[in-house]
């Protein structure tokens, strides 16, 4: 008698990375916050100490090639309006390129417009999210789609997600988010196991790519990347992939190994820029980086 098991994938996990570029701390913005990538480009931003300057860095990713971009409005390379600047995504919208950062604070200059042309941005709008009537701040933000007459966002808050639509060609106004669904993370597999010590690991901004989101959480040298998929239908409480995940756990910097925010390019690769310390107050190592093996199209 011959018994036929069902056979199970084994669960993907990737724990390695490769270093593209080392973003400097030019203006005095020495913490990487938000992040986004194009189709030959990827975008970082850096802040200083009380969030009052931010500075943009381009990084060619065919060979890590890295500029600081300028201040179109003033000629500088700095602006003074980004906040926190914790997370970005780009957009094209009438064959010009543009790129949404949320800055963490609520009201007015909740979310920012630059346009780019280049390795030179201009500011041409600011928007309020609203929530519940609510002026609120956000941590993430992604684009899922667009259409004539829309954009559609969604949001993040701690682990919380909400969507928002905004008029395509909008340069300000309001937008009121809804309440779209939450993240389960106590229950995340990492390479097949949950981790202890889950609820200490600080949230970030995220990626979004073909109807699923990459979630980055970091506990000091330990950054953690989750999986969640089917997001256009999520709602309540929804579950990480358990057959999908990554982890960089760094000896090399035992200070901090915060990746901030990550994103698929060309259907490709999962990039990430990371905070990366020795000891405290050595910021001489932020960073553009991709994960070693791993497509997102298989």
């Amino acid at each position: 008698m011959a018994f036929l098991l069902p056979i199970t994938a084994s669960a993907a996990y990737y724990n390695t990375y490769t270093t593209m570029a080392t973003l400097g701390n030019a203006n005095d913005c020495y913490a990487a916050q938000g992040f986004a990538v194009g189709s030959s480009y990827t975008y970082s931003v850096k802040i200083n100490g009380d969030d009052t300057k931010a500075v943009i860095y381009r990084t060619r990713m065919s060979d890590g090639t890295t500029t600081l971009m300028t201040n179109g409005d003033n000629g500088t390379t700095y602006n003074t309006y980004l906040g926190h600047a914790n997370d970005m995504v780009l957009s094209t919208i009438d064959g010009e390129y543009y790129m949404f950062v949320i800055t963490m604070k609520a009201g007015s200059m909740s979310l920012v417009k630059l346009k780019y042309v280049g390795t030179t941005y201009y500011k041409v709008g600011n928007y309020t999210i609203q929530y519940n009537g609510v002026d609120k701040g956000m941590s993430g933000v992604a684009i899922t789609s667009k259409d004539a007459s829309n954009i559609y966002f969604l949001f993040k808050s701690g682990l919380t997600l909400y969507r928002g639509t905004l008029p395509l060609t909008a340069n300000g106004g309001t937008i009121n988010a809804t309440y779209g669904f939450t993240l389960n993370t106590s229950d995340a597999l990492v390479n097949g196991s949950t981790i202890s010590n889950i609820s200490s690991y600080v949230s970030q901004g995220f990626g979004y790519y073909n109807n699923t989101i990459y979630v980055p959480l970091t506990y000091e040298n330990v950054s953690i990347v989750l999986v969640y998929r089917s997001i256009s239908t999520a709602s309540g409480t929804i579950y990480s992939d358990d057959n999908l995940s990554f982890r960089i756990t760094s000896s090399t910097y035992p200070d901090l190994f915060e990746i901030e925010s990550v994103g698929i390019a060309n259907g490709d690769k999962l990039w990430f820029n990371t905070n990366r310390r020795t000891a405290p107050g050595d910021t001489a190592h932020d960073g553009v980086h991709y994960f070693n093996g791993y497509s997102a199209t298989p």
